[in-house]
Formats: C-alpha cells, sequence, structure tokens
C-alpha cells in the first residue's frame, strides 16, 4: 500500500505544492560566496522534521518561489514520510557564486580559515540550515547520484555534527584510472565527448550540429583528438582542452581523486553502484573500499544490483537490455533498502539491520548479503587460455601465441549496431559480433558440469607482444547461454538467447601504463610484457550448462579513443602517427596468459 500512495504521489504534480512550503536562500559560505539554495519544507509543523540534502552541477531548477520540482527525494516515498528537502546549486553553477570547478580538489592539510572545498561548503550549509531554517529535529543527511554523488562522498569528510548518514550513489571518484571518462588511462571518447559537448561548454557559445545514429562514422570522421578540438570544440570546451594537457596521472590528476580523503567518516555510509553501470561502475566499488580502509570502525555499507547509471532510482530494475533479472530489483531496493536506512538515521525508525554488503548476484538473479566485500569465502583461481580457442582452470601444458592485426582504421565496434555515443546496454550486449572478428581472440570453457559463481575483482594477466610501441588491451568476461536456453518472458521480437554471449564485464587497460599511470613506457616491438590490471568487481553465477569466455582485441570504438599503436602524445597524435600492428597474446607454460576470478566456495 504504502508504495502504490507513494506512487500516486509522484504522478501528481500538485502533491508538492500541498504538502510543502518551498523557500529560495543564498547561503554564504566562509570565503564569502553565497550558494543558491532551495527549501521545501514539510507545511505540517506539528512535529521536527530532518533535513535532507542534495548538492548539484546540474541546476535547482525551476527557479522561483512559486515554481515546484515533481519529485523530492531519492524516491517519492519519501515525499510521504515527510522530510525538509534542500537542494543546492554548487559553487559557480546555476544561480550559486563563485568558480566552478570539476570534480573539485580537497583543500590542503593545513589549509586557512578561508579556503574552501565540497568539505567545507556542505558544512557550512549544513551549519545554516540548522540555525536558521525552523522545525528541524536537528539531524541531516546527504545524498546524490553521479557527479552530485561525487558532493555526497566529499560533503561526508570532515562532516558536520548534525550529518548522521550520507549516501553516494555511483559517486564521481577519479577521472583517470577508473570512472567516466577515463579507464586505466583509456579515454573513454563517446562518454567524455557527448557530455562535455554540452555540460562543459562556455556559456553563450554555440554547439555544432552533431546528431546522428552512426557513432562509429561519426567519430572515425572526427579524426584524432587534436583534430577534434581543432574542427568541433574550437576551445569552447575549457575542460577538454585541460584533460588534453594532462595525458598521464600527474598532480593534476591525483588532485581530483577523492580516495585518499575518505577517512575517518563519521556519517553512516551507504553507498549504492550498478554492476552495468557504464559511467560510474568503478566509484561505487572504490569509494566503499576506500571507506573501509580508511575509516575502521564506521557504518559502511555497500549496495550493487543490475542496474545501469541510476536505474536504482528510475527504473523498476527487472532487466536491461535482452537481459531478464527475476524480479523488480529497483522497487526492493527503494523500499526495503534506500527508504529504511535514510529513516532509521534521521528519524529512528526501525533498524533495516542492512548487512556490509547487499548485493544482487546475477545469474542465478538472488539477493545476496554479505559480512565483508569482496566474501572471504572466495578463492582465487585462473581461467587459462590454451590452443584452439580453450579456456579452462588447468594451466596449459603445450601451446604458444594466438595473433591478430589492429587496425586504427578498422577499429572493432563496442557493439553490433549502430548508436550515437555510449549505450546503457552495451554493459550486458550479446558478443556474438565480436566472435566472428578476425581481430578478436576469443576463448571458452566447455559446458560448464555445475554452477560456478565469480564474486569480486577480475583481473586479466596478459603476457603479449606487439610490433608497435603502444597498444591497448581490452579483455571481456563473457557467459554464453547453451543453446537451447529459453527466451525471456515477455518475448522480444525476433531475440533467441540460445548462444547468446552476455558481456559481463569489459575494461581497456591503455598498454603504455602497464606499470605506471604515472611514468608510461613505450612497448618493445616483440618483446613479450606483462599486462596485468584489475577490473570492477562482479557478482555472477555461470549457470551448469553454460560456458565461460574471454575475449581479447586491441580496439574498443568509439567506446574507447583510437590508440595509434605508436608511442606518442595520443591527445596531440596526428593522422599518420596511427598504424596497423601484430599483436600476440601468448598461452605457452613458460608465458601463459589467464584472467583471475574469485569463486565462491
Amino acid at each position: 500500500m504504502i508504495v502504490l500512495v507513494a506512487l500516486l504521489l509522484a504522478q501528481d504534480p500538485a502533491v508538492i505544492p500541498k504538502k510543502y512550503a518551498k523557500q529560495e536562500v543564498s547561503i554564504p559560505m566562509r570565503d564569502g560566496k553565497k550558494l543558491f539554495t532551495s527549501i521545501y519544507a514539510p507545511k505540517d509543523t506539528s512535529h521536527p522534521w530532518p533535513i535532507l540534502i542534495a548538492r548539484t552541477p546540474y541546476g535547482v531548477a525551476p527557479y522561483g518561489a512559486d515554481k515546484f520540482r515533481t519529485n523530492l527525494g531519492p524516491s517519492a516515498l519519501f515525499i510521504q514520510e515527510g522530510f525538509i528537502f534542500v537542494y543546492q546549486d554548487v559553487r559557480g553553477r546555476g544561480q550559486s557564486e563563485g568558480e566552478f570547478v570539476n570534480v573539485t580538489p580537497q583543500r590542503r592539510v593545513n589549509a586557512g580559515p578561508a579556503e574552501t572545498d565540497e568539505s567545507t561548503d556542505a558544512y557550512d550549509t549544513i551549519d545554516w540550515l540548522v540555525r536558521n531554517v525552523p522545525n528541524h529535529n536537528g539531524r541531516a543527511g546527504l545524498w546524490g547520484i553521479s557527479y552530485p554523488g561525487f558532493y555526497a562522498a566529499a560533503g561526508s569528510i570532515d562532516a558536520h555534527p548534525a550529518l548522521k548518514c550520507a549516501s553516494p550513489q555511483a559517486p564521481v571518484s577519479d577521472w583517470f584510472v577508473g570512472d567516466d571518462f577515463h579507464h586505466n588511462g583509456a579515454l573513454y571518447l563517446a562518454h567524455a565527448f557527448r557530455f562535455f559537448d554540452s555540460f562543459g561548454r562556455t556559456k553563450g557559445t554555440t554547439k555544432p550540429k552533431s546528431a546522428t545514429q552512426d557513432g562509429y562514422s561519426f567519430f572515425l570522421e572526427l579524426g584524432t583528438l587534436s583534430e577534434m578540438e581543432s574542427t568541433y570544440f574550437k576551445g569552447d570546451v575549457p575542460y577538454w582542452n585541460e584533460m588534453r594537457q594532462h595525458p598521464n596521472y600527474d598532480d593534476w590528476w591525483k588532485a581530483r581523486n577523492i580516495r585518499p580523503h575518505l577517512k575517518g567518516m563519521k556519517p553512516a555510509m551507504m553507498t549504492v553502484g550498478g554492476w552495468f553501470d557504464a559511467e560510474d561502475l568503478f566509484g561505487a566499488l572504490n569509494v566503499y573500499e576506500a571507506i573501509e580502509k580508511q575509516s575502521p570502525g564506521a557504518t559502511n555499507t555497500i549496495v550493487m544490483g543490475p542496474w545501469y547509471h541510476g536505474g536504482w532510482s528510475s527504473s523498476d530494475g527487472e532487466s536491461l537490455g535482452n537481459v531478464r533479472f527475476g524480479s523488480k530489483t529497483a522497487v526492493f531496493y527503494r523500499e526495503q533498502i534506500e527508504f529504511p536506512f535514510f529513516c532509521s538515521w534521521l528519524k529512528d525508525k526501525d533498524d533495516p539491520k542492512l548487512p556490509e554488503a547487499y548485493m544482487f548476484e546475477t545469474g542465478s538473479n538472488e539477493w545476496r548479503k554479505f559480512e565483508a566485500w569482496p566474501p572471504k569465502n572466495a578463492v582465487e583461481k585462473a581461467l587459462y587460455f590454451h590452443p584452439g580457442g580453450k579456456l579452462s582452470f588447468e594451466p596449459p601444458g603445450s601451446g604458444d601465441f594466438d595473433e591478430y592485426v589492429s587496425d586504427p582504421a578498422k577499429p572493432v565496434p563496442f557493439i553490433s549496431g549502430q548508436a550515437g555515443g555510449m549505450t546503457r546496454e552495451h554493459m550486458v550486449d550479446d558478443q556474438r559480433f565480436a566472435s566472428t572478428r578476425t581481430d578478436v581472440l576469443s576463448y571458452r570453457t566447455p559446458p560448464l558440469e555445475q554452477d560456478v559463481t565469480v564474486a569480486g575483482t577480475v583481473v586479466p594477466r596478459l603476457r603479449v607482444s606487439t610490433t608497435g610501441t603502444d597498444s591497448d588491451w581490452v579483455v571481456k568476461l563473457i557467459d554464453v547461454y547453451p543453446d537451447d536456453a529459453p527466451d525471456p518472458t515477455p518475448a522480444l521480437p525476433g531475440l533467441r538467447m540460445g548462444g547468446f554471449q552476455q558481456l559481463l564485464r569489459g575494461e581497456c587497460m591503455r598498454g603504455r601504463f602497464r606499470t605506471s599511470y604515472e611514468k608510461p613506457q613505450p612497448f618493445e616491438p616483440g618483446k613479450v610484457e606483462k599486462v596485468d590490471y584489475p577490473m570492477p568487481d562482479v557478482l555472477h553465477t555461470f549457470r551448469k550448462g553454460h560456458r565461460i569466455m574471454v575475449q581479447v582485441q586491441s580496439s574498443w570504438f568509439p567506446l574507447v579513443d583510437r590508440n595509434p599503436q605508436k608511442y606518442v602524445d595520443i591527445y596531440q597524435a596526428a593522422a599518420a602517427d596511427f598504424q596497423k600492428a601484430t599483436q600476440r597474446v601468448y598461452r605457452s607454460p613458460a608465458e601463459p596468459s589467464s584472467v583471475q576470478v574469485h569463486v565462491l566456495q
């Protein structure tokens, strides 16, 4: 009943003005700058209410004291329950004063009294609210998804005493190593381009026409990253040029890594993410891990479901692309996890007794509770490459290598069809199209004789060589369905799940960073090198009769920008720098290639 009422409330735009009074204020920060803030307080003043805050760079529209949002809080459940909802434009965005800085660095350890960062701005905001907003109960919470998730995490550092809980959801954490725009130093081109083409433009500049369904051709025709700047952005997107000036993991990037600062966290933390979040999967897992390692004794929970970016908030979570998850996973999360978390910490309602890790296991399609993440009973095993495209937990007894020619002029597409940019569904897409290409290596096990559940980090351990001086290495972990696998219900036109090759995890490693993100190194042509790197965690059961597959390739376009396969500054590379290369993946007893997984016992 509570869900039905909440959904009806969310569908009726007149409900919020009836139940809430809106106030717009400019809250002064310690350096004198004022941040624009909208406050929605319940008209019912018969008892005090907690404060729930979201800080955002995307604007807190609609502006105007007589104009109301159509939603409040993380879900419609919160409207019915009643909170003082606060939305704030971060400095330099919307109607707030000050200078906007992408992923604001934390201030210095010995900062002066007027120096600010997102932690101090959150502190000063909460301090003003508890002093000036009537009828509150002295408790505040922070939450946000994606970029606002970063502000929720940052605002929990050196937190105001009134901040009792926070939920960073898909939080931005490190734009070079893992989320949004770079993975292991490789530029995630389609996403970075589309995001900064709108969000990053200087006010008053005109965005060129770029609408197309064929992103593959669009980005090939734009040419090199340098040509994209000169012919398309033309200086109108400052962050694109800033990024191009820092091709390696230097102090500029490190200052924008929030993970080292997540120490001594006092609020109860619940980090949320999606196993199939194409944008910020890295952020959720690594923010949780950083808090766990650096804040002993803190209340620190992680929740991961089978969701795309923000899907836990905006969908029912029953499916993604062609894959079904057997239940409305996002509804379960909103009702049984998120809502009770905030009500417990901010309203003294029943303790939901959340586990350390509340994780949805794909494949078996069930929620699992763990006392630690990764699970303590997961055993490290390696899936080794063998001759004839075979994959096995046994190391190779013979063999040498497999090879393919990687051509930057004809890169491997990341999906089988067309899309203007990065798609949500590619995280679970069928990989049969890639299996047919000569520049993709595929290895697979025989049909499994029993279920195999993998939990935790996936680590490719490649032994490779190239005829070039640089190379990308893309590794994909895939669940191959049996030929008689049933079709989904309800059926989709033309879809047959027999033989479906579902992507579980795919990740690119820019080879020059194989030993260090700070000090890249070229490859010596023909020399066997180690390329080992972590991929984001999984929790998945390969069912009996299914196969485990691993694919290896050297391009993934236009998801990832093209590597010239010549050791040059890729941001400044010329068209003439792009060259073909012959790539070898070794699978001999002396030089075995494998993918390390952790198998639940």
